[in-house]
Formats: structure tokens, C-alpha cells, sequence
């Protein structure tokens, strides 16, 4: 018997998606919603106890005292498979800085169309921190070194990432301490291979020890270098406003709709857009002009750095198609389905794959190069425009809500202070009175076999209401955002009293857009940079904060999780856990389960756990924070201790002796005077 399939309403929380998922079913058309409901996850190889590695297998470990057939007991197996899927993020991650890296060195040296060095500030910034001559030299001559130096970085052999050093002192020795720095980006990567070939590494914590490695490699390596370069060259983000939701699709315009994750081909579809020829080019085909849109991350990277709308997150790629408005969608590299070219045959869009690490049969191929940008982004523009006349019906919905994102590390800092004063010294004190009562990074994909955005858009709201300031990126920004989250007034009637007070005074929205999956690295920074700020200890460790992962689905977020929890920061995922399987009749079979908690917690300070319930992973967060302040000798947070404000409250203040009244103000005890 068939599996029934979800109604709308289940399958996402979004009208816009939902809209979009009954017109689907009208069509007969099917999308990742209908084929998670027909295809049920297998039960073995989602718990991680399947071994394929070799050919004598798959081998499936179901049953008490079972091995593979070389002897491959569960925790080794599980082992195995988890470093490989960490291995994978961290090489699409990195790869991401390495093109990235590469550009930097092209437009160093005059050899690209179209790209300049926007951030020359943080170019001398990183440079001088690196040691990279800086005075008396030209901002492309200090780019052509900076690009050396992080290309550098992943065929190193030997040696210590160099990025490693902008994480806390600390911690690096800690990293030293337990033989995990990375020696080179791609050298953990291939050594994580090698290890979990047949016949290789066999203990279990021996295996996750270098999935640390190889995690710290991308977090503090390879992810760091793409989102540095891409402020180099794009701009450091700042906030803007924008939109989001599948609304910001246009019927009178020609509708092209990037998605993937690479910043260097969406700017210049961005730039190219712009120009007059082919402005009047949409026009002479009848539009009103080109209406640009993005998809997954290349949406977050387009919407904070130039305010380009972003139509939805990954479960919506489909969607947008199915609007039968989007002229092109343009894909570059990662979260792009094979199934949307099948989907775009029933409608007029075009699929146009653009990089040379990606093709889809059935796709449109125009290979991108950065050597020749602007003309190749507008040779997509046009094939896009000479579409427009093949269109059809169109049903887009009407929905689509105001943002504000662009919240990049060095923004913070100055919204904090000023040019003068920019500091974290008053997000500190926030945390050390009260106010705020921690930090939470809720962060990473949709997953169709959860609600869509549901547990991203539930765990954040209820932690807002607690006084628990948000950072987001990726897949999890879009989805509060379409909830009116990350504007300013429209969300602090949702949030905590103490948390609300720092929001109006420093002009902020309750979540913090920090942007596209590749630049969680900005929150390691943050968290860095929270630590020397001083008063909260002095590592990650200590600090009260937790990452999230809700809806998470792809390598790249493990990869992720694992070098936030070598940082020092306690992760929770959403949904099922890779290594959850037990044999029968073996309570204590779950070895690699309690080494990512327990044992990661007991090296690092940071653990994983996987918790599928959202009000558990909200009780664990909130009780996670108040130990990190419990044990740094803070005020036990109290939700009825601020939230006034304005000149009624002044004037009480100063009613009160002048103790007491510090005490009132600063949340802290004061020694008299």
C-alpha cells in the first residue's frame, strides 16, 4: 500500500509553498515534498549501519554480535561513514575558498572582466595580519601575496593552516594539544579517504579524531578563505534592505532566478542586469526589464551585499519553476536537484548550468569564466530575455516580506560602538547583566521530510522569547525572514523584554542575518572576538551560546557542526542522527553516539547531539546557556529584571541611592562607594 502523502498545510508552513505545492498536485506534477512521502529513508543506512565501502558488501549490521564481513563491528562502520560525509562538506566547502582564492589572484593581476577590489580595508586588515607587507604598496599587489597565501593553504603538506590563528589562543593550543591543527586543507580531506578504505583505521575514536582535523581544515580554512575573499571583492556586508519569498517574482519582467553558491557568477549576473543594452534588450522583447532573484545561498550572498530578492530557500527551488514565470534559473555548484530540468520541460524555463564542475543532462550548458564575467553573464541575460516570449500561464504568489540583512562580524563590531568605538564590549555586558541571556546560531538546510521551515521558524521564536539574541545564515535566514523575523520592529513584540531593550537601543532586528552557509565562519569570528572582548571567559567553551541545525540534510552541515563543536560550542541537529543504529539486544552498541557528545565535550569542551523533538532542543539549549553562565558567575537570568525604558524609567533610576541605582542600570552587583 502506497504511503499517504502529506497534505500542504504538513509539508511546509509557508503559503506561498503551499499555494505552490496544490497547484503541483493539480498539474500532477511531482516535487522533493511527494518524493520524500513515496520514497521512505531506509532504516539500516540511515542509521548509519550499512557498510559499502568495498565490494564484499554492503554489508548491513542488524543483529547482536554481527561484523562486516572483514570484521567491521557498528562503531567502526559508523565511524567510517560519518568522517567520509564530513569529508565531503568540508571539500565542497573548501573548494568554494579555493575558487574564491583564485579569482583574488586573477583580479590581482589584471587578468578577469568585470571584478574590482571592493574591501580594501579588510585587505590590508588580513594582510597585516598574515604578515603581508603592506605599506607603500598598491591594494593589487597586496591581493596578488594574500591570494598566494590562501591558495597555499590546501596543498600544504605541512605546518598549520594559517588561518588557524584568528581562532582564540586558547584553543590553539588545545588544537596542538590534541595533535588535531590541520596541516593542509586538502590533505585532511584526502586523508580522511585513505583512513576509511578497507583494511585501514579501524578504532572508532581514532577515526572521529581526524574527522576533527578535517572539519577545523574547512571552519577555520577553507570556509573562512571564501568568505574573506568574497568581502574582498564584493564588499563586506552592511544592511540592506530586501525581500523574500517567491512574490518577488515579476510577471511583466523577465524573471532569472540564480542559485547555488558561488558569489562570482551571481555578482556579475547582478552587475550585468544593470547595464543599458541589456535593460533595453528585456524591453524590445517586451518586458519591462530584468527582474534578478536567488535561490539557496547565492540568494544570501546577492540579497546582503545589493538588496537582490531572495525567491526561497532550497525546497523551493522547484517551486519558482513551477510559478511559470522564472524564465532561467542559472545554478552553479551544490543543493541544485537533478529533477529540475524534468520539472522545467513542463513549463518554458530553461535550466542553464554554469560551472564546470556541474552538468545536468537535459540542461543548457554556458560555462562561466572569470576571465571573461560580464560578457558571459550577459550572454545568460540574453538567452534568458530571448525566452520570454515562450512563456506561458503564470501564478505567482502574492507574498513576500521586507528584510534587513547583511550583519557581517565588522558590522556588528561598529553598530556596537561607532567608527571611534566600535567594540563588542556592550553585546558582553548585554550577556554579563542579563539582558541578553545568551546566543544562538540557528543555522543550515530544509530537509522534505520534516515540515518545511517549521522547526527553524518554532526554535527561533521561542527562543527570542527567553532573550536569546539569533544569528542565522543559509537555508534557516530565509525561513525566518519569510516570518517577518529580520525586521527590526515587526518581530520585537515577539521577543523577550531584556533582548528587546538592546534592539531598539541599538537599532536591530531580533535575528541577526550573518549570510550564506559558507560564512558560519562569521560566527566563529563573532564568538572569537566575543572571547577577547573580555568578562566571558576565556575560550568558545565558556561563552553561553549553541548552534543549530533544525532541518539539516546535506555533508556540508556536518562538516560544519563538527568544527563548530572543535571550537568549543555545543551543536544540536534536528531530525535523525547518521550513527543512531543499535543491533538488536545491544544496549551498549551506541559507542560513536556518546563519543560526539561526552567524549567531543570532554576534548573540546563543544558535543553533538542529535535531538528530533524542537521544545527538547529549545529546554537543551536554554539550559546549556544558563550553566555557561552559572559557571562564569553571572546573574541567573530573570526575564522581569529589565524591559523598561524611556524617561519614566530615568526618573525612577535617579529616585534611587546611588548603589543601588548602578546596580539597576548595569544589572551587576556594585561594591559601594
Amino acid at each position: 500500500m502506497a504511503k499517504k502523502r502529506r497534505t500542504p498545510q504538513e509539508a511546509s508552513i509557508d503559503p506561498s509553498t503551499q499555494e505552490m505545492l496544490i497547484l503541483a498536485d493539480d498539474l500532477g506534477i511531482g516535487t522533493a515534498f511527494s518524493r520524500a512521502d513515496d520514497m521512505p529513508p531506509c532504516p539500516i543506512g540511515a542509521d548509519g549501519m550499512c557498510c559499502k565501502i568495498c565490494s564484499m558488501g554492503p554489508c548491513r549490521i542488524t543483529k547482536d554480535g554481527q561484523t562486516g564481513v572483514c570484521g567491521a563491528t557498528i562503531d567502526t562502520i559508523q565511524a567510517r561513514n560519518l568522517i567520509r560525509a564530513i569529508a565531503a562538506g568540508a571539500a565542497a566547502h573548501s573548494d568554494h575558498g579555493r575558487d574564491m582564492a583564485f579569482t583574488l589572484k586573477a583580479v590581482a593581476n589584471d587578468e578577469t572582466e568585470g571584478y574590482v577590489i571592493r574591501d580594501v580595508a579588510k585587505l590590508r586588515t588580513l594582510a597585516a595580519l598574515y604578515d603581508i607587507p603592506i605599506d607603500d604598496r598598491s591594494p593589487k599587489e597586496i591581493a596578488n601575496d594574500l591570494a598566494d597565501l590562501y591558495i597555499a593553504q590546501f596543498g600544504q603538506q605541512n605546518g598549520r593552516v594559517v588561518l588557524t590563528k584568528r581562532a582564540p589562543e586558547k584553543r590553539q593550543k588545545l588544537w596542538e594539544k590534541q595533535g588535531v591543527m590541520p596541516r593542509g586543507v586538502d590533505r585532511e580531506v584526502v586523508e580522511a579517504l585513505h583512513r576509511t578504505h578497507i583494511g585501514d583505521d579501524q578504532d572508532y575514536e581514532h577515526i572521529m579524531h581526524h574527522a576533527v582535523r578535517t572539519a577545523i581544515g574547512d571552519g577555520w580554512g577553507g570556509s573562512l578563505i571564501a568568505t574573506d575573499v568574497s568581502d574582498i571583492l564584493f564588499g563586506t556586508p552592511a544592511p540592506v534592505l530586501g525581500q523574500a519569498n517567491l512574490g518577488v517574482l515579476k510577471e511583466d519582467y523577465v524573471n532569472v532566478v540564480v542559485h547555488g553558491h558561488e558569489p562570482t557568477l551571481s555578482e556579475m549576473i547582478v552587475a550585468a542586469s544593470q547595464t543599458p543594452e541589456i535593460i533595453e534588450y528585456a524591453k524590445e522583447a517586451g518586458a519591462k526589464g530584468v527582474q534578478l532573484s536567488g535561490i539557496c545561498c547565492t540568494a544570501n550572498e546577492i540579497l546582503m551585499r545589493q538588496g537582490i530578492p531572495a525567491a526561497g530557500n532550497f525546497l523551493q527551488q522547484e517551486l519558482a519553476i513551477l510559478t511559470g514565470a522564472v524564465e532561467a534559473m542559472v545554478v552553479d555548484v551544490q543543493c541544485i536537484m537533478q529533477a529540475l530540468v524534468g520539472l522545467a520541460d513542463n513549463f518554458h524555463t530553461e535550466i542553464i548550468t554554469t560551472s564546470k564542475k556541474v552538468k545536468i543532462r537535459g540542461a543548457t550548458h554556458i560555462q562561466f569564466d572569470e576571465h571573461k564575467a560580464l560578457t558571459i553573464a550577459k550572454d545568460i541575460l540574453r538567452h534568458a530575455i530571448d525566452n520570454f516570449k515562450n512563456r506561458g500561464k503564470v501564478q505567482i504568489p502574492d507574498m513576500r516580506t521586507d528584510l534587513v540583512p547583511g550583519f557581517s562580524h565588522e558590522y556588528i563590531n561598529y553598530m556596537l560602538g561607532g567608527s571611534y568605538r566600535a567594540s563588542f564590549r556592550p553585546l558582553n555586558d548585554a550577556i554579563m547583566s542579563g539582558r541578553i541571556r545568551g546566543v544562538a546560531a540557528i543555522v543550515g538546510c530544509n530537509n522534505p521530510r520534516s515540515q518545511h521551515d517549521h522547526l527553524h521558524t518554532y526554535v527561533t521564536k521561542e527562543l527570542l522569547k527567553q532573550d536569546v539574541l539569533i544569528v542565522e545564515t543559509g537555508c534557516s535566514s530565509i525561513a525566518c525572514a519569510k516570518e517577518g523575523l529580520l525586521l527590526g520592529e515587526a518581530g520585537l513584540d515577539r521577543v523577550g523584554p531584556g533582548l528587546r531593550e538592546i534592539c531598539e537601543t541599538i537599532g536591530i532586528p531580533p535575528v541577526l542575518h550573518m549570510g550564506s552557509c559558507v560564512d558560519n565562519s562569521r560566527i566563529l569570528t563573532v564568538l572569537t572576538q566575543v572571547v577577547e572582548e573580555g568578562g566571558l571567559g576565556d575560550d568558545i567553551d565558556q561563552v553561553p551560546a549553541v548552534g543549530l541545525a533544525p532541518e539539516w540534510m546535506s555533508e556540508k552541515a556536518l562538516s560544519i557542526g563538527t568544527y563548530c563543536i572543535a571550537s568549543g560550542a555545543y551543536v544540536i541537529f534536528g531530525g535523525s542522527s547518521p550513527v543512531s543504529g543499535k543491533p538488536t539486544r545491544v544496549p551498549d552498541s551506541d559507542l560513536v553516539t556518546q563519543f560526539l557528545s561526552k567524549g567531543w565535550e570532554e576534548l573540546y569542551g563543544g558535543k553533538l547531539e542529535f535531538i528530533p523533538d524542537p521544545d527538547e532542543m529549545i529546554k537543551a539549549t536554554l539550559e546549556h546557556i544558563d550553566k555557561k553562565r552559572a559557571d562564569l558567575g553571572l546573574p541567573e537570568y530573570d526575564p522581569d529584571r529589565f524591559g523598561e525604558s524611556g524617561d519614566a524609567r530615568m526618573l525612577e533610576l535617579e529616585a534611587l541611592p546611588l548603589t543601588e541605582r548602578k546596580e539597576a542600570i548595569y544589572g551587576l552587583p556594585v561594591a559601594g562607594d
